[in-house]
């Protein structure tokens, strides 16, 4: 099963189902898409080196492409990485174990591997993989080891993860896997290298183009104290948000929190589904209310209100250390949907890094399609 995420909004998918749910019971919480300890991370990466932000980098997150039974994507700097995925009905459970492939960009680019096990599952120990029939040794996740299985995976059909004594703990289909790789060699400039996976050549390695930079977000140290809105400040918030008559969402208090500089953050719960629960932002400046704006469609995209008045929503909205993140579900396990991360800049929300996994089909670890770097400066 598969959910459209179109690249520089990814959410949209989310009100059609959140229209069509009723509430069971408050919405879960993220899952964390932290890789187990035996993988090496897919989803990190080197410092990016900085660029000005006088003018800010159009957001614009990397496009995902489905191949068969692998999903792929790479992030605005070309670091890119490949999932694989579950029977396309997306039936449960969840496989076994999920694989991933990274690769870095630039001349060198490293390939990483990580495997990974859904929930509280007892986590991966692979000491070896076989595809077909050649059992390869993993003595690390990285490295050559690493380079020779993913060159290997191109050209087979089924990869058997081995733990300790070659006991199989999973088989994954490597159907499409191929195609993904290709796919990866031409969004990095390595297609006719010779550091291609699949799409091999023999110019050299020093052709293949260096990683873009990520840009740099100036975001305000969130500090200060809060102001709590007024009856009728929340009621023209409502009324601005268009959130109806959503039950659930009216017994839920609005989150404040402080942005710094005297501004307020409020978090209006809106609009809710059995997995989702959509909050309206608003920011307050000493007597004014504000609709809080952001670089990046956001939620379930805007409202129906006139679009000077359109108000950014976050799903499943939760404010920590700084960073607003939003996590819009596409089914209720988890699998599929858009997770957001975005910081205060004084004026509005910028997006700092966004995961995506356009198919429900039991891999709940998000590729990254957008990252940038944060500096946190006091405010004005």
């Amino acid at each position: 099963m598969r959910i459209a995420l179109p690249a520089a909004t990814a959410l949209v998918f989310g009100s059609v189902l959140l229209g069509a749910c009723t509430v069971s019971d408050a919405p879960e919480s993220a899952p964390s898409p932290t890789l187990n300890a035996a993988a090496a991370s897919p989803q990190a990466a080197p410092t990016p080196t900085p660029v000005a932000d006088a003018a800010p980098t159009p957001v614009k997150p990397g496009e995902q492409k489905t191949f068969g039974d692998w999903i792929v994507a790479c992030d605005n700097t070309a670091l890119c990485q490949m999932a694989s995925l579950g029977p396309e009905d997306g039936a449960y459970p969840f496989p076994p174990v999920t694989m991933a492939v990274l690769r870095q960009p630039g001349p060198d680019g490293a390939i990483d591997l990580s495997f990974d096990v859904a929930g509280d599952e007892k986590p991966v120990r692979p000491v070896a993989v076989t595809i077909d029939s050649r059992r390869m040794p993993l003595p690390a996740l990285n490295g050559s080891a690493a380079a020779a299985t993913g060159a290997a995976m191109a050209n087979g059909t089924t990869l058997a993860v081995l733990e300790a004594g070659d006991k199989r703990r999973a088989t994954l289909s490597l159907k499409g896997a191929s195609a993904a790789m290709r796919w990866i060699d031409a969004q990095q400039g390595r297609a006719g290298t010779v550091t291609a996976l699949v799409a091999k050549g023999d110019r050299p390695a020093v052709t293949v183009p260096d990683r873009r930079a990520a840009p740099v977000i100036r975001a305000v140290v969130a500090t200060g104290s809060t102001s709590k809105p007024t009856p009728k400040q929340l009621a023209d918030m409502k009324r601005l948000a268009a959130c109806g008559d959503d039950s659930f969402a009216a017994k839920m208090p609005p989150e404040v929190h402080a942005l710094g500089g005297g501004t307020t953050l409020v978090m209006l719960p809106c609009s809710s589904g059995a997995y989702n629960l959509s909050s309206a932002l608003f920011v307050i400046r000493g007597d004014a209310v504000e609709v809080a704006k952001a670089d990046v469609p956001t939620g379930f995209g805007p409202t129906p209100a006139a679009a000077e008045d359109a108000t950014t929503s976050v799903v499943n909205g939760a404010w920590k250390n700084g960073e607003l993140t939003s996590y819009a579900k596409g089914r209720g396990l988890g699998d599929c949907g858009v997770m957001q991360t975005l910081v205060w800049d004084g004026t509005r929300f910028r997006l700092s890094e966004q995961s995506e996994m356009g198919e429900c089909r039991g891999n709940p670890h998000y590729i990254t399609t957008w990252r940038a770097q944060v500096v946190r400066q006091q405010p004005d």
